[in-house]
């Protein structure tokens, strides 16, 4: 049987060359000729196809169409000319693995698209080159010119998402005292705003909310491989430790967050820092194919990416009976939404009064009653630090260090970074460097 392939090659000078070497094999079989990045990714869709011939000159391919196909387990594969190092490189910027000289010969042709197709159903990870003067390495250039607390390569950070259901219970108070909490406990953060709904960390810290942030992120990525220097510097640095990278300033930008660029931008984020924290927004329905009949834009993509991605979750919920109503609810669409991490439950604003005996004691017996699950942590209501914190543009352990909920996060932070190390600065003060975005 025949191997099904899909043929994108830009009009190259030679295409009809190559289109009539593989129609003369045994073994391969051209599905469609596409002429167009959009005709790829419609035909890689439907299933017809094990692997895709392209080439570096076909207009708006880029690494997210790249990330497409091999999501739709199309398999692509470059064509290049012999004397063309631009091009391989061009091609491995994008993330496509294999490469073959456009004049190879008919039976090179069939065993590189064969082994590729194999390694992609194997899982394979390593880069291959075939050829004789294309076989250019695609080995990683370290960035030059990096932050000097850039992580290495071979680091790998973990990623915490801040999720909660809808309510406001608090997502972004959690992850902005998590993120500055663990920098203090001497290790490096990355305070990620991914709410594709209300994002406000750039406001809660005083930044500027039309500052590159998350959105440039995701457009380098889908252009190219980001790496963790790039990422940095769209970043603002708050701190020897702790960078932020700020969401959407307006929620109908939320198309620009595409879950395959998320997904790269964490990525790049696992080398940058050795925690990434991001605040995620609170839906979870993937439902726009009962809308569409074709790819639908998803606007939860961006929160199921993040959640995909995480080591683990910190699943935030208000302490009275209607947020932990909502917050069991959510546990259970948590669940149905098939996240592998871990989920630590998070009780934000506990106090007495509107939980009737001992508030502690009580949130806790309910939530094992109602989900199966003890609180990870316990969060006080502290509304005048809370209330300081964001008049001032600072964080709780800024504004209010010796704080109820300051001295909550830090255990929280504790747990999370599993170290016992006391915080870096009791007082909680910290030189503020927001003049040193890396693009304003």
């Amino acid at each position: 049987m025949k191997l099904p392939i899909l043929t994108a090659l830009g009009g190259a000078p030679w295409e009809s060359a190559v289109i009539t070497a593989v129609e003369a094999t045994a073994e391969l079989s051209i599905t469609r000729r596409c002429v167009d990045v959009v005709e790829l990714l419609s035909m890689a869709a439907t299933g017809l196809a094990r692997a895709a011939l392209v080439s570096a000159e076909l207009r708006h391919l880029d690494a997210d169409a790249v990330d497409r196909l091999i999501a739709a387990d199309v398999v692509p594969i470059g064509l290049v000319e012999r004397s063309d190092g631009r091009a391989e490189q061009a091609l491995a910027v994008l993330g496509v693995r294999y490469t073959v000289p456009a004049d190879a010969a008919a039976d090179v042709l069939v065993s590189v698209v064969t082994a590729a197709v194999q390694d992609h159903s194997d899982d394979g990870s390593s880069s291959r080159s075939f050829g004789d003067p294309v076989a250019a390495s695609h080995a990683v250039i370290p960035p030059s010119g990096g932050a000097p607390d850039v992580a290495t390569a071979q680091q790998r950070g973990s990623v915490v998402a801040v999720w909660g259901p809808t309510g406001a219970p608090g997502r972004t108070t959690v992850a902005v005292g998590l993120a500055d909490e663990i920098s203090r406990l001497r290790h490096s953060a990355f305070l990620v705003d991914a709410d594709v709904y209300g994002g406000v960390i750039a406001p809660v810290l005083g930044l500027l909310d039309e500052s590159p942030g998350l959105a440039a992120a995701c457009r380098s990525a889908s252009a190219t491989r980001l790496d963790a220097a790039s990422l940095a510097g769209l970043a603002w640095q708050l701190g020897p430790r702790l960078r932020v990278l700020t969401g959407i300033p307006r929620a109908e930008r939320w198309p620009e967050l595409r879950p395959n660029a998320v997904e790269a931008v964490l990525a790049a984020a696992r080398s940058l820092a050795e925690y990434t924290v991001v605040d995620c927004g609170f839906a979870l329905e993937s439902d726009e194919e009962l809308s569409y009949d074709s790819l639908a834009p998803r606007r939860n993509g961006a929160t199921l990416a993040v959640l995909a991605s995480a080591d683990l979750i910190l699943a935030v919920g208000s302490a009275d009976p209607i947020g932990l109503q909502r917050l069991v609810r959510g546990l259970t669409e948590l669940s149905d939404a098939g996240v592998q991490a871990p989920v630590w439950v998070v009780l934000n604003r506990v106090r007495s009064g509107v939980v009737p005996g001992r508030p502690e004691i009580e949130l806790a017996a309910a939530l094992r009653r109602f989900a199966g699950q003890s609180p990870a942590a316990l969060l006080s209501y502290d509304l005048d630090a809370v209330d300081t914190a964001l008049s001032e543009g600072k964080t709780v352990a800024e504004a209010r260090p010796k704080s109820a909920l300051r001295r909550n996060l830090i255990e929280l932070a504790t747990a999370v970074a599993g170290t016992g190390e006391a915080a870096s600065d009791s007082r909680g003060t910290r030189r503020r460097r927001t003049a040193t975005v890396g693009r304003p």
